[in-house]
């Protein structure tokens, strides 16, 4: 856990325009306990994907919301039914809710389960209007059907 603080004051009264990322910066702070971990993978040009280890969870006890650009993962495991004593609980059960901020036209797509680990996949969607396009230079049509006028064999000389 880190305990560090940093002060961005300093740094909020010499800016304009940078207070959605000084906030970002002391969110990711306060917040991040690094439970449940993840990876994030790169697996092509525009797809991703996020997976989380969370051991002691069933599907049905998390929910994965992708709202404008945040992805929100929370887990809450459901009540054990009184099936023994534990003499030590090693995994963790705590509920969770894991936020991750998406950059523009990142769609989350697929989410699979398997041997406790989640796995969402996310992939970058850039609108045809928002790509960039060639523009073709064509010529004016003055100077392709200027007339050239005949040279002067004296001044070629010169």
């Amino acid at each position: 856990m880190r305990t560090t603080a940093f002060d961005f004051a300093p740094y909020r009264r010499s800016t304009v325009g940078f207070d959605r990322l000084f906030n970002l910066l002391e969110a990711g702070a306060r917040e991040d306990d690094g439970y449940p971990p993840f990876d994030i993978l790169r697996e092509g040009e525009d797809s991703y994907r996020i997976t989380l280890a969370v051991a002691g969870f069933r599907p049905e006890d998390i929910e994965v919301v992708a709202q404008q650009n945040q992805l929100t993962v929370t887990g809450k495991r459901a009540e054990d039914n009184g099936q023994g004593e534990y003499l030590h609980r090693g995994i963790a059960t705590r509920a969770f809710e894991r936020r991750f901020q998406l950059a523009d036209f990142v769609e989350a797509g697929d989410a699979s389960f398997e041997n406790g680990l989640l796995s969402i996949a996310l992939k970058r969607v850039v609108p045809e209007a928002m790509k960039p396009r060639r523009i073709e230079i064509a010529g004016s049509k003055a100077a392709q059907d200027q007339i050239e006028a005949p040279r002067d064999e004296a001044r070629e000389a010169a």
